[in-house]
């Protein structure tokens, strides 16, 4: 099968201080995978919300099977076959899976009542099909964040779409989970769905899709054919140069440990884990999904609570209750999930990075907007941010930019202990530098690192020790010289 599914033209989409597209052009195949690629804030989620209708069009042309079309709308997009995966997860946490999969469009009997018995059955199969073990009135609270992500790309295969988009769908997927995903888009494929696919790994990119286009600050630069392409070449059009020194790391450790963990227990969760980190070490958690590595760390910060257990920070026993004991203790934690647990969205960039050191502005009840400008400005330089003032909403940047604003405010804390969960989850190559040479000037100060990521040549590259956590337990902490991808999974499986 061949020929053009979806063309646009010339897209134009502006919002307020910015131009978020300019004059964007993009085609779709039957039957083909092809990649949408740039850096965080090019415009890639923008233009695929314009073709959702989530967004209005300002200039430009939508034609699908060569027909032009006007969406005003997700009612027009869905009339017309399309479907999207978000990049943030959009169910709604308190009804069941089947409630989720066929909200809006639930099956009803002759008398005008839902059909319940339908729904679940219609549900369920989809379920089956997927091999995911769940049952479909399971409500979507009790799932895990991997397990939400495969329902909401069993939702969008379930509306027969002819068009998926789907923006970053691996993000919170295990090695398994990824496979099955990529059988599923193959059969796609061959039903003649043509599927957009949004992701920062690169690696994916070069296994499941056909071309690939790239965006850079709201425009178009190029289509290139994906087997005839190659990292280097891409990165260069992304980010308009050639990056040299992905991973920025200078290993030097010292011997004093600044945090101790003791025998840390939490029923059903964590169980009897013990560890040290050292000064200007950068001590990686690897683990498949459900090992306990967020629940661990949100434990050491007040989070959530322990039955036992004891922590020291540099020798000293500490209690902590709740975050206000950790951050007192030089002790910041950059939560996975931006969105929900790290930013207020509708509240500026500097709001949201100064809020944990508005004190320190702070003289008879009055805050000194200079100074509190001069430390936001200086985050919105050193990270790279990209945000039309430090006025701007957070909720209108895109989401590597909102991570780096979250990444600022801990920092902005002046830490001895940074924990970083997943920090370059939805984030760009580019930014994936710019953090990575962040954390290496740090503990070259002297800052101690925790990082918990799902990316193991992240873990390899930038970390100095690596922990490696199943069903709640260190299976088995790693030296650098000892540790590789084979030896990880090994122990993150169960392996003795």
């Amino acid at each position: 099968m061949s020929g053009k599914l979806l063309e646009m033209k010339g897209v134009t989409k502006r919002f307020p201080g910015v131009y978020a597209l300019k004059g964007v052009d993009f085609e779709l195949e039957i039957g083909e995978v092809h990649a949408l690629l740039g850096e965080n804030g090019a415009g890639k989620s923008t233009l695929m919300k314009i073709l959702n209708g989530i967004y209005s069009i300002d200039e430009g042309n939508i034609f699908i099977n060569r027909n032009e079309v006007q969406i005003h709308g997700v009612k027009d997009a869905q009339k017309y076959g399309i479907s999207i995966i978000h990049q943030e997860i959009s169910l709604v946490p308190y009804l069941s899976i089947a409630e989720n999969i066929y909200l809006g469009r639930e099956s009803v009997t002759k008398t005008g009542f839902i059909d319940q018995k339908t729904m679940y059955e219609n549900a369920q199969k989809l379920l089956n099909d997927f091999d995911l073990g769940l049952s479909a009135d399971t409500t979507v609270n009790k799932l895990n964040v991997a397990q939400q992500q495969m329902i909401e790309i069993i939702k969008a295969v379930s509306f027969h779409s002819k068009i998926i988009v789907m923006d970053e769908p691996t993000s919170s997927l295990t090695e398994k989970e990824v496979d099955f995903l990529f059988k599923t888009i193959r059969n796609l494929k061959e039903q003649g769905v043509g599927i957009v696919y949004i992701s920062h790994r690169m690696n994916e990119l070069f296994e499941i899709t056909d071309r690939i286009t790239v965006m850079r600050d709201g425009t178009y630069i190029g289509t290139v054919i994906t087997k005839d392409t190659t990292n280097e070449k891409l990165i260069s059009m992304m980010v308009g140069r050639e990056l040299t020194n992905y991973y920025v790391r200078d290993f030097s450790v010292s011997d004093e440990c600044v945090l101790k963990v003791s025998n840390l227990t939490k029923k059903g969760v964590i169980e009897n884990t013990s560890f040290e980190l050292r000064k200007g070490e950068i001590l990686g958690f690897s683990g498949l999904v459900g090992a306990g590595r967020s629940e661990l760390m949100k434990c050491i910060f007040g989070l959530d609570s322990f039955e036992q257990g004891e922590i020291f920070v540099k020798g000293n026993k500490v209690t902590i209750k709740n975050p206000n004991d950790a951050i007192k203790n030089k002790i910041a934690y950059v939560t996975e999930n931006r969105k929900e647990e790290g930013l207020f969205l509708i509240q500026s960039v500097q709001y949201n990075v100064t809020i944990k050191i508005l004190d320190e502005f702070m003289k008879f009840f009055r805050v000194n907007s200079k100074v509190e400008n001069m430390e936001t400005n200086n985050y919105i330089k050193e990270l790279s941010i990209k945000t039309p003032s430090p006025n701007q909403e957070v909720k209108n940047l895109s989401g590597g930019n909102q991570q780096k604003v979250l990444i600022s405010r801990w920092l902005a804390t002046k830490p001895q202990v940074l924990i970083l969960d997943e920090p370059t989850r939805g984030v760009d190559v580019g930014a994936k530098a710019e953090i990575y040479s962040i954390m290496n000037q740090l503990v070259k100060e002297g800052v101690s690192i925790i990082m918990i990521s799902s990316e193991l040549p992240e873990v390899i590259n930038m970390s100095d020790r690596v922990a490696v956590m199943c069903k709640g337990k260190i299976q088995k902490i790693l030296t650098k010289d000892s540790f590789n991808q084979e030896t990880i999974m090994h122990y993150a499986t169960g392996g003795n």
